[in-house]
């Protein structure tokens, strides 16, 4: 199983559990995708920068 289709059934799992609590997110939904976001780049740039540097 893929570590992307396990994150998104831990965040569904989440949600869930939230609206079973009526539990508000403690993020706004846009905010959180931006963090999400920034992270994947970071993630992706570093990678990216390793492969040149062992590479070359």
């Amino acid at each position: 199983m893929s570590i992307g289709l396990i994150s998104f059934a831990a965040g569904v799992l989440i949600g869930v559990m939230y609206a079973l609590l009526k539990v508000r997110s403690p993020a706004p939904p846009a905010i959180a995708l931006v963090g999400l976001l920034g992270m994947l780049v970071g993630e992706g740039l570093i990678a990216t920068l390793m492969t040149h540097t062992m590479a070359g």
